[in-house]
């Protein structure tokens, strides 16, 4: 499989759906990526059974604010000084890119940095979706060590951090960003080939593009009929006289309908414009708004006792709740396939 100019665009709504509201607008990082196909190509996808076992994996992605991005587009250099300086760290070439995160604006770089760098995509992610924090990684709760980190922006100004736990790093890079006019390109928890197949969430770039012309049936479509004091969608046409809340941070995190979870986080939450088609961020909520709510599962690991603690419920402030049981299909694709399970 191939991403390339064809195959974009779905690609890059799949990412915004994932992105759960937040992880960065994706209508930037898509046109980055549409340049460096066109310059240099479709990007190989290949996936983590085919892997040389000590091939370097440097995984990538932008930290910061998503305004800061639409009002400061980044250069194309960034991939090249983050690969530059994990080849000397570790003495040995980056032989594969993978997107720190899949969901939104990371997910649309990381293909766009595999294309400037001549290097494949693998089908896999840290997240599955995205999480606001650095450290809220499968990688993370697989044991990978996050440092050593680097950080950089397009000047080839670089910051390099060792010796530091997850949390630590999360702290740091983002302690880091005003020095860096709010936003930065990272790479962390760098792993080694024979650990991608327990070390990632599988299959995050099919899924992508799978989601991106196929979404699942909505938990409700309706229009937003609040969006100051918290979030509510009254719903319309056959959910007529329904009401749902949402709760929202960063990302969505939750959906209840008369104090019942029909979604929460690890779920991967989405909003749908339902006259444009298009990805609806947190930030983008406003009243009169006609949308489909809609929820996707996470990556299994997340619902772990483990995962949760991470990136569960608790993890963003939200006591008593929990997820539902997954209804058919659950998670949505086979790892390397882009087919429905």
């Amino acid at each position: 499989m191939d991403i390339d100019t064809d195959t974009l665009p779905a690609f890059a709504r799949g990412c915004a759906v994932l992105g759960s509201g937040g992880g960065g607008t994706v209508a930037i990082a898509s046109v980055a990526a549409m340049q460096a196909l066109e310059d240099h190509g479709p990007v190989r996808v290949v996936q983590a059974g085919d892997l040389d076992p000590d091939l370097l994996v440097m995984p990538a992605g932008t930290a910061g604010s998503s305004a800061v991005m639409l009002e400061r587009v980044t250069g194309t250099e960034e991939p090249v000084h983050l690969r530059g300086k994990v080849e000397q760290l570790y003495g040995t070439r980056v032989g594969a890119l993978m997107a720190s995160e899949i969901g939104g604006a990371n997910g649309c770089m990381a293909v766009a940095w595999a294309a400037r760098l001549g290097l494949p995509l693998v089908d896999a992610d840290g997240m599955s979706r995205a999480f606001p924090g650095m450290n809220q990684t499968v990688m993370q709760l697989r044991g990978i060590a996050p440092t050593p980190a680097v950080v950089c922006d397009e000047r080839g100004r670089i910051l390099v951090i060792e010796h530091v736990t997850g949390s630590w790093l999360e702290r740091l890079v983002r302690s880091s960003l005003e020095a860096f006019g709010g936003q930065v390109a990272s790479t962390e928890y760098v792993l080694r080939g024979r650990q991608v197949a327990t070390a990632t969430a599988l299959g995050s770039v099919s899924r992508a593009v799978h989601l991106g012309t196929d979404l699942p049936a909505p938990l409700i479509t309706g229009k937003i009929a609040e969006a100051v004091d918290g979030i509510l969608v009254e719903g319309l046409g056959a959910d007529q006289g329904r009401l749902v809340r949402l709760e929202a941070g960063s990302e969505f995190l939750a959906v209840l309908e008369d104090g019942r979870p029909l979604a929460c986080v690890p779920d991967v939450i989405a909003l749908i414009d339902t006259r444009t088609g298009e990805v609806v961020q947190v930030e983008q909520v406003r009243y009169g708004l006609r949308v489909s709510v809609v929820r996707l599962l996470c990556d299994p690991i997340w619902y772990t006792p483990e995962g949760l603690r991470l990136a569960g419920p608790e993890a963003f402030g939200l006591t008593g709740l929990h997820s539902p049981p997954p209804s058919p299909p659950g998670f949505p694709c086979r790892a390397g396939t882009g087919e429905a399970s």
